[in-house]
């Protein structure tokens, strides 16, 4: 789905030849969660014949279910056990209430914090040799600041009584830099594979002129003072309104977006629209230790337990995770089963109109690996 490998901030690039055994922790979570992470601890099983590698896997706890059972939406030895023993994960869904629950926080928020997963990329591609229009696009979503620090406050207007609610935005020269050059490092990727590439810089700091404006000035410092490498790498701006009308008009004029993380969030969950369905749409949360791939769908409870979630998304964010852990070859294979299925147009889930359930389309799948 990526088909690139960026090799600087691949946590085991340099050391892929010594790992014989890979320990992967799942996290199923919430909802369609436990029926989708199988799917990728199958796919991983079954390149044991072909490529040789070995996986130990662990499974963990995380989600509303576990902080309604234990009081802990992110228990501290799934945390631990992720630090200490894997070198990637896999994590499923969060059901997680609109509403305010005492105690509770979005469990896969506090794991980017705490494993230092700095970039979410999210490749949004259609498969050659079908209808689908194409497009093949990668969005670099900031994974660690803006409104997800969670800082909120509600309080009493002592004019009239009302309630107001305060969230803080932050956004950092520090991790502004890091997810630049994130984009750019991947932006000349592609540029080396496809013979052109562009980063599109979202923001909106035609209004927010310090928060969003700080990050747009960055990424530009970034651009301009390593204008030697990424000279091949055309660079534009694009403030995040007309960005959503311009993305769903004329998708096949974006390459690399980058954008903070709320923006990162709406544009990639939205731009899966493109490609038929949020079950097809994959994303690797990469940090310095470990790699965690997510699909980008919700936990789906109006489907839950039925067995007719869609295992793409997951399997491709597989593929995505060995992809950043340094296992290109192993990863291909994955992204050429997937799209050979799709290509096929007959083993599918309902969001796709078929009537296939998840393990019909997860041994289709196989099959062809």
């Amino acid at each position: 789905m990526l088909r690139t490998s960026v090799r600087q901030f691949s946590v085991s690039a340099r050391n892929a030849s010594s790992l014989k055994t890979l320990t992967i922790g799942l996290i199923p979570g919430d909802g369609i969660g436990k029926e989708v992470i199988p799917a990728g601890k199958q796919v991983l099983q079954n390149l044991n014949k072909k490529h040789g590698l070995a996986f130990e896997f662990i499974d963990l706890q995380a989600g509303y279910q576990t902080f309604l059972d234990t009081g802990a939406a992110l228990p501290r030895d799934t945390v631990d056990i992720l630090k200490n023993k894997c070198q990637g994960a896999l994590f499923g869904a969060v059901q997680s209430p609109t509403t305010k629950v005492e105690g509770y926080s979005s469990p896969i928020v506090q794991l980017r914090k705490e494993l230092g997963l700095f970039a979410n990329v999210r490749p949004v591609k259609t498969v050659e040799g079908t209808d689908a229009k194409p497009i093949d696009l990668v969005i670099v979503r900031e994974n660690t600041e803006d409104l997800y620090i969670k800082i909120e406050k509600t309080y009493t207007d002592p004019k009239d009584g009302s309630r107001i609610a305060e969230a803080t935005k932050r956004i950092t020269e520090t991790a502004t830099k890091r997810i630049a050059k994130t984009a750019l490092d991947i932006a000349l990727q592609r540029l080396k594979t496809k013979g052109s590439a562009t980063l599109t810089v979202t923001h909106k700091s035609n209004v927010l002129s310090q928060s969003d404006g700080l990050f747009r000035e960055v990424c530009k410092e970034v651009y301009e003072s390593n204008k030697s490498l990424y000279s091949g790498v055309a660079y534009n701006e694009q403030i995040v309104d007309s960005m959503v009308y311009r993305l769903f008009r004329e998708p096949e004029c974006f390459d690399v977006i980058v954008a903070p993380n709320l923006y990162g969030d709406i544009l990639s969950d939205g731009a899966a629209a493109l490609v038929g369905s949020l079950g097809l749409v994959p994303s690797a949360n990469v940090g310095p230790n470990i790699v965690i791939g997510e699909p980008c769908h919700g936990s789906a409870p109006d489907i839950a337990g039925k067995g007719i979630a869609n295992p793409i998304a997951t399997i491709r964010s597989t593929a995505q995770m060995l992809e950043y852990l340094g296992y290109s070859n192993p990863a291909q294979d994955i992204y050429k089963a997937v799209d050979a299925n799709i290509r096929d147009n007959k083993i599918k889930t309902a969001d796709l109109g078929g009537d296939s359930t998840t393990q019909q389309v997860i041994d289709d799948i196989l099959g062809k690996l």
